[in-house]
């Protein structure tokens, strides 16, 4: 494969394209918003100076990188004699399906149709199609440039050939693929996810612990333990048999109802949904947001690379 595509050039869809590009692939870009169409060479070329700046890049020459990124006026343009096809458009099954119909149509037969959905199985998305053999859902997280991990989630009649063609791919760009072995809702991360946030908004809301102190608390204690061995070596460091009386004395007092927790529920209907309105548990100014992001992705940087040099020096 040399010819990568990506459909939908937002949040994550530029740090896709920019991954594939500085790994050496000609990669052509479509968004149907002009806007964002137009404003993705300058969103990635300020990633690569920040990333270089903060070692998280070997030297690499910027316009070599920009001169293999093709920005297309067409969803087909886009499309047509690319090697793999990845969408990061918006979170909408029909829309979805709809793209992967037209994509089918103009593509060819080896051509392999990725989504970065992080929520429906590829079955879903792949239902209908002349060739559902060849369609994986890659599941990426933010920021799409510095998270190493890649969720690889095969559906129904995902071809094992293509399982393997992708996973070295992402393993030639530098991420870390996870396979995951059966379609379960949200996959493997999301669901891990939410689990701690239902039970951390519990928490806060009782009043036991501030948002504040809870990140702290949890950047201090559990980050540093998971992110240098991962929880299941962590818990076999610690004993499962100590572990599991813990568990037993605990899990009945957890939050487990199904129910979006009331402070979650009462910041959506008050517009607080974070960064992007400028207030969730934290305010962010709309005149300190541009340092706020790029503080925040220098920290994820620093993280990624300590990491990845920690996985190199284990091989």
């Amino acid at each position: 494969m040399q010819t990568i595509t990506v459909i939908g050039l937002g949040t994550m869809g530029h740090g896709i394209a920019q991954t594939f590009a500085v790994a050496g692939f000609d990669v052509r870009l479509f968004d149907e918003n002009e806007t964002v169409r137009d404003s993705v060479i300058a969103r990635v070329q300020q990633n690569l100076e920040v990333m270089l700046q903060n070692g998280l890049l070997e030297s690499i020459e910027l316009d070599d990188v920009i001169s293999r990124m093709i920005v297309c006026q067409g969803e087909q343009e886009a499309c047509e004699q690319s090697d793999f096809i990845i969408e990061a458009i918006a979170e909408d099954l029909d829309i979805k399906r709809a793209f992967f119909s037209r994509c089918e149509q103009v593509v060819g037969e080896s051509s392999i149709l990725a989504s970065n959905t992080s929520s429906f199985p590829n079955s879903r998305l792949a239902a209908g199609l002349n060739c559902p053999e060849r369609c994986i859902n890659t599941h990426w997280f933010n920021p799409a440039h510095v998270i190493p991990v890649v969720e690889i989630i095969p559906g129904e009649h995902t071809s094992e050939d293509v399982v393997a063609k992708v996973m070295e791919l992402f393993h030639s760009i530098g991420k870390q693929p996870i396979r995951l072995h059966k379609e379960v809702p949200g996959f493997v991360l999301n669901r891990i996810q939410v689990a701690m946030f239902r039970e951390m908004l519990d928490l806060v809301d009782q009043g036991v612990i501030s948002a504040s102190d809870l990140d702290q608390a949890v950047r201090g204690s559990l980050a540093i333990r998971w992110a240098a061995e991962g929880p299941m070596r962590v818990g076999d460091f610690g004993g499962w048999d100590v572990l599991g009386k813990v568990y037993e004395i605990l899990v009945p007092s957890l939050r487990s109802d199904t129910q979006v927790h009331d402070i979650l529920a009462g910041m959506i209907s008050r517009g607080e949904y974070g960064i992007k309105s400028g207030q969730g548990f934290y305010e962010y100014p709309q005149q300190e947001l541009l340092d706020i992001i790029s503080n925040k992705d220098k920290r994820f940087m620093t993280w990624a690379k300590l990491l990845s040099d920690s996985t190199t020096n284990d091989e």
